[in-house]
């Protein structure tokens, strides 16, 4: 019984010396890495300088929309190119029709064509109004509003011109320009004067060509 009890005790003695021996191996281990830990961050340091832990506020980055990217220089150089193309010394007296309100139409556009833009057949889809402008800025005006209709594929359009009662002997100086300009323009396939709700003198009716053309 006793040879037992003391067999029992030198097991114990040995099991004891092993987890002590590993436990000191743990430490060790541990340390090595600690010393190889620091060493790289020393080594760190020196290679790009001191740095400074960025604190830990607990909230995530806020994510971003990119934004589209915009080609001001291209709109730009279109802008300039229609309005340079918009002529003031442009003779349109032969190309108007010979009513009343001196209305337009471009070649092989019919006499029911005409009938439809005067009676609205078109819904309207934008407008851009040149009243009180200077020359320069109405041209301006009326490029940038016939490129924006175009792209967005506006048929019908409305442009205010007003009736020149502000002007110089009353005259319609800005009608018959406005005339001019557009007569000028390929997207441009008829005009009319506007009806008497629609703005009557003081504005036209314009149809542009539609996308299938």
């Amino acid at each position: 019984m006793k040879a037992r009890a003391f067999s029992d005790l030198k097991s114990m003695q040995t099991l004891l010396r092993d987890q002590v021996r590993a436990a000191q191996e743990a430490a060790q281990a541990r340390a090595l890495a600690e010393e190889q830990a620091r060493r790289e961050r020393h080594l760190f340091e020196l290679t790009v300088g001191h740095v400074k832990p960025i604190k830990d506020t607990g909230r995530a980055a806020k994510a971003t929309t990119p934004v589209a990217p915009t080609p001001k220089q291209r709109d730009s150089d279109n802008a300039t190119v229609m309005t340079a193309a918009l002529s003031d010394d442009f003779d349109v007296t032969s190309l108007l029709e010979t009513d009343e309100a001196l209305s337009y139409r471009r070649s092989g556009i019919g006499d029911d064509v005409m009938r439809k833009l005067r009676g609205g057949y078109w819904a309207l889809q934008g407008e851009v109004d040149l009243h009180g402008l200077r020359s320069d800025e109405a041209r301006e005006a009326l490029a940038g509003f016939l490129r924006k209709s175009v792209t967005n594929g506006w048929r019908c359009v409305r442009v205010i011109h007003g009736k020149g009662l502000g002007s110089p002997g009353k005259a319609p100086v800005l009608k018959i320009k406005t005339q001019r300009w557009l007569v000028q323009k390929k997207e441009v396939v008829a005009f009319v004067q506007a009806r008497g709700c629609d703005g009557g003198a003081g504005a036209l009716m314009v149809l542009l060509k539609s996308a299938s053309h």
